[in-house]
């Protein structure tokens, strides 16, 4: 599913127009991209957790050279589905 037919699916199931579902959308999207950016978690009932983990720093080994490289720590983005959620995608 593009985005195209997303917002065309949550205007049907909203009753609102193609516009209102895209602005909808947006805002939902920018309100999560937020609070990631806070380093917050967002748990989204049925749906599933969103939240910010760090990689520590680690060391990589180049498998042709040997070399061995070190890889900075960094901020990632983590989703753990809700358990109800993963029950009905394995059916």
């Amino acid at each position: 599913m593009n985005n195209k037919e997303f917002i065309t699916d949550l205007a049907s199931r909203t009753k609102l127009s193609s516009k209102e579902a895209a602005s909808l959308a947006s805002a939902t999207v920018s309100a999560i991209i937020g609070e990631l950016l806070e380093e917050n978690s967002i748990f989204v009932p049925g749906f599933g957790t969103f939240e910010v983990k760090k990689k520590l720093e680690r060391v990589l080994v180049n498998p042709t050279t040997k070399q061995k490289m070190l890889v900075p720590p960094k901020m990632t983005v983590n989703f753990k589905p809700n358990t109800s959620l993963k029950l009905r995608v394995k059916k």
